[in-house]
């Protein structure tokens, strides 16, 4: 009777043990100065499009589901309506399962930036996202110089400056 605790501690712990072992890995981080992983993914007309090479840019993963991906959406409409033209580009991967549930979305939010689409997520892992939305802003030598985690008021004074900032550099990277 007296041996029937020690040994239910240590089935208990070998189950544990064995769960714990059999976890997938956790992602790999893209990590602030790293540089950006290239990728290839469609857009909502199944044409193939990779990470922008030698521009600004914001690199956004996101889903429908998501509320703060919902809500942060407008002011991500404004920062491309006003900085587009200086050379930000956006570029917006969803890691939503159906497409017919992204192309709702993207009329619903008249989205003018380019719109990919990561439904098994590979591209999401390899930067290392597993919350939405996460946005990395990206130089224009390829180098991630911001990892953003959660929902963001693209319009604040903050943001604003960060990304001029970044579009006022030389295209050589080095810094007036």
């Amino acid at each position: 009777m007296n041996y029937r605790f020690p040994l239910a501690i240590l089935v208990l712990l070998g189950l544990g043990t064995g769960l714990y072992v059999s976890l997938p890995e956790a992602p790999a981080r893209v990590k602030e100065g790293s540089p950006s992983v290239d990728f290839s993914l469609p857009d909502l007309k199944g044409a193939m499009h990779g990470l922008p090479r030698g521009e600004v840019t914001l690199l956004n993963f996101w889903a429908t589901w998501c509320p703060p991906c919902r809500k942060e959406m407008p002011s991500m409409v404004e920062l491309h309506n006003k900085l587009a033209t200086r050379g930000l580009r956006i570029v917006a991967v969803s890691v939503d399962k159906k497409k017919s549930d992204l192309a709702g979305f993207v009329r619903e939010f008249q989205l003018p930036f380019q719109v990919l689409h990561d439904a098994d997520s590979s591209v999401s892992r390899r930067y290392g996202v597993f919350r939405y939305p996460e946005t990395f802003l990206i130089d224009r030598q390829g180098k991630i110089r911001q990892h953003l985690v959660g929902g963001v008021d693209w319009m604040s004074r903050s943001v604003l400056e960060t990304v001029e900032g970044m579009l006022n550099e030389p295209a050589n990277g080095q810094q007036g």
